[in-house]
């Protein structure tokens, strides 16, 4: 039994840390939100009075934030992560962040004597729930050895993508494809209903030739061909708008920093950007094909 801190109890670190409760794992939780603290404690986790207090007796910290800013905030610094752990603590950050932020915090936690990985998620909120995540893992090798048996208890894909901030880069190089992805399904069924083709017949052909994809076969945006897609519950998020416009917008920051050339990536980011300017925020990002219909 390891002794965890997990930071970050939102919708998706609260079923991930969960998880380690039910692995049976010694886990204590913080976060800024009394509820969502309450909710863990709910599920058997212990429950600290600060992010400082929960990494002071953990041999590994687990991180799930929001952004860039928030993951720096909370590791550096006098009253940080790093400076109230203790020597040798394992830090795992699974936020979805910068490149750059993700590299400078980990060469600040090995300047302290600590070990980091960056190890982004890939499942949405139900994939935190069933302990099905893809842990896109960067950092030093020995570390990632320390860690894979933890996030094998919350996931079940865990690939180590190369030194500090590949991870990360992992993250969004996926999210881009899967956004371009889902807009071109969608697309093509705004088309297929235009010229009368119906949707399961679309997808009975597409799923099993050249157009086949996750997004078709697996997180179709129309109600019907795949039961368990947010199509069918109203586009009630497993995975929001807002959040993949998010990580577009990543993409597209390590795009320009790299020079890279990514046309369809920064369209995908302007078609998301318009959908949640729209309020859809909060709407599951397979249904922007309803913006693409024009529905508003």
């Amino acid at each position: 039994m390891a002794r965890i801190a997990f930071v970050g109890l939102g919708n998706m670190g609260r079923p991930m840390a969960a998880n380690l409760v039910k692995a049976d794992e010694e886990v204590t939780g913080f976060d800024l939100s009394p509820e969502a603290c309450e909710r863990f404690a709910g599920a058997g986790g212990e429950v600290a009075e600060t992010a400082a207090q929960a990494a002071a007796g953990a041999e590994i910290v687990i991180t799930m934030l929001p952004a860039g800013r928030h993951v720096s905030e909370a590791y550096l610094g006098e009253a940080g992560l790093l400076a109230a752990a203790r020597p040798g603590t394992l830090f795992i950050d699974c936020s979805t962040i910068d490149v750059a932020t993700a590299r400078a915090v980990a060469a600040a936690a090995e300047s302290a004597g600590m070990a980091m990985l960056d190890a982004p998620v890939s499942g949405g909120v139900g994939g935190a729930e069933a302990a099905t995540l893809t842990f896109m893992v960067g950092g030093d090798e020995d570390a990632f050895t320390r860690a894979r048996p933890i996030l094998e208890k919350m996931g079940r894909n865990i690939v180590h993508a190369g030194g500090p901030g590949n991870g990360q880069a992992a993250k969004i190089c996926n999210n881009m494809i899967l956004g371009i992805s889902m807009i071109g399904v969608s697309e093509a069924f705004v088309l297929a209903e235009k010229l009368g083709l119906d949707h399961q017949k679309l997808f009975d052909i597409s799923s099993t030739a050249s157009g086949q994809c996750w997004s078709l076969t697996t997180y179709c945006p129309v109600p019907g061909p795949v039961p368990t897609s947010p199509a069918n519950r109203d586009y009630r998020p497993g995975f929001s708008a807002e959040m993949m416009l998010k990580d577009l917008r990543l993409a597209q920051d390590a795009a320009s920093s790299s020079a890279a050339s990514t046309p369809l990536g920064a369209e995908a980011a302007q078609v998301y950007s318009l959908f949640v300017n729209e309020g859809n925020g909060g709407v599951d990002f397979s249904g922007v094909v309803r913006f693409l219909r024009g529905e508003g």
